[in-house]
């Protein structure tokens, strides 16, 4: 059909004898425009052919918050109205085009900042920002030739609800422990993107021993309900997991594990927090011997190592391809005030203590991203693509662990209540970094 067009758009300049780009600087007799254009892009202007420089986009892309800029996100002008997403897990290798197809592309820096040249000039010129299913499409109301627009802070931030873009579809499991649930909403997720499963949010929010209603929804239902079954779990493009303060494997058997791993093998992205190093282990409490497939050989692990006061986290720069990049954002977002290094202040209550389980990883099949500055270097942070088995280029999903928590409330406070909307904490900021990271392709260099 491109073709096709292509050759439609070629006769008619031809029989025409003029010009493909019109009067914002179209091909003018091909000193100016690409040939053999279509669409928009018969309105990209050779600028330099005129000594003139190219037509250029700026801008920073934020988390919904506003305030965030977000490493890697994809930012392109499409060369046809992208198609709706699907929701659910599906295998999402990098490589190919943009949904859409783009004119043009690049990712944004550690900064959160883009710069997209030689872009089409005139009216109304369509810009796409996304990572993942995290996507706003807004239109840029007038782009000049041979300069340089900048695009508005207010326009670039990822939505925070339907109305402004796509969400991922997203399980939540509430903990005692942790609450990542805040930190959803620290990123500026809408409250009312947050319900239960029987609601239409794109957040749903299960019950393990944390959170257990919602303000002016109800009760939410219990977790054994997510993770029992595949089905349910491929229902969803990220599943997050919230520390419960211990494994908890009586709620854990071993068709859950199986489960969870089908899911993640299938394409699904897993953020897993503290003791729900059960899914990737296997049970260490009540005498209960549940282990997953093939993931026991991804960690060796302590198990409520608890760590010095003002501990300190140091950035994993040659284990992790990202870690250069995740090192500069984390100084430039003032998570870290020293190069590499993040200060911990991770228990639940605003304590000054960290707790770690896993000892080290098998750097054959996952990345570290941060490690103890000190008291035996244990793994804080890794990250690891799924089948874990299989090649590299066969794989689908991801799976994220941490040993980092967030601040909230105690269990038994309803949601939104239970999350004050109080700054970003060093280490939140370094799981904001994994959590938007997360929602990325799956490929490169990434074990």
């Amino acid at each position: 059909m491109r073709e096709l067009l292509v050759g439609m758009a070629a006769m008619f300049l031809i029989a025409c004898g003029g010009s493909n780009g019109g009067d914002d600087g179209g091909d003018d007799g091909g000193d100016d425009g690409p040939n053999n254009c279509v669409g928009l892009e018969c309105q990209v202007v050779n600028c330099v052919k005129q000594g003139k420089d190219p037509t250029t986009l700026t801008g920073t892309v934020f988390a919904p918050n506003g305030s965030l800029p977000i490493y890697g996100v994809n930012v392109y002008v499409p060369l046809d109205k992208p198609p709706a997403f699907n929701d659910g897990a599906e295998c999402g290798r990098c490589g190919g085009e943009v949904p859409g197809g783009s004119i043009v592309r690049v990712l944004t820096d550690d900064k959160g900042q883009f710069r997209l040249e030689n872009v089409p000039s005139g009216d109304n010129i369509p810009l796409v920002i996304t990572t993942g299913k995290w996507r706003r499409q807004i239109v840029v109301p007038r782009v000049e030739s041979c300069s340089e627009t900048a695009v508005a802070a207010t326009d670039t931030r990822l939505p925070k609800n339907k109305s402004e873009g796509d969400l991922p579809k997203i399980a939540l499991a509430t903990g005692n422990s942790d609450a990542l649930e805040c930190l959803i909403r620290k990123l500026g997720v809408d409250d009312a993107e947050v319900t239960t499963d029987a609601q239409s949010g794109r957040v749903h929010l299960f019950q393990g021993n944390g959170i257990s209603t919602i303000k002016d929804i109800g009760p939410i239902p219990n977790a054994t309900t997510l993770w029992s079954s595949v089905d349910k779990l491929k229902k969803y493009d990220l599943v997050l997991m919230s520390c419960e303060g211990g494994q908890h494997p009586e709620t854990k058997p071993q068709a859950a594990l199986d489960a969870m791993k089908q899911y993640a093998d299938f394409g699904g992205r897993v953020f897993l927090s503290h003791w729900h190093n059960i899914w990737i282990q296997g049970s260490v409490e009540g005498g209960q011997t549940q282990k997953p497939t093939v993931w026991p050989e991804i960690a060796t692990w302590t198990n409520a190592f608890v760590t010095e006061p003002n501990t300190i986290d140091l950035i994993d720069e040659v284990a992790n391809p990202k870690g250069d990049s995740f090192a500069q954002w984390m100084l430039n977002v003032m998570g870290s005030t020293t190069r590499g290094e993040i200060p911990l202040s991770n228990d639940i209550t605003g304590g000054s203590t960290g707790r770690t389980t896993c000892n080290q990883v098998n750097a054959t099949k996952a990345e570290r991203w941060t490690y103890l500055k000190g008291q035996g270097g244990y793994t804080q942070n890794f990250q690891f693509t799924t089948p874990n088995e299989v090649m590299p280029d066969q794989r689908c999903g991801k799976v994220v662990f941490s040993d980092m928590h967030v601040a909230g409330s105690p269990a038994g406070i309803e949601y939104p209540t239970a999350c004050p909307l109080s700054p970003l904490t060093p280490q939140e900021k370094a799981l904001a970094f994994m959590f938007f990271d997360i929602a990325s392709c799956v490929g490169g260099p990434i074990f």
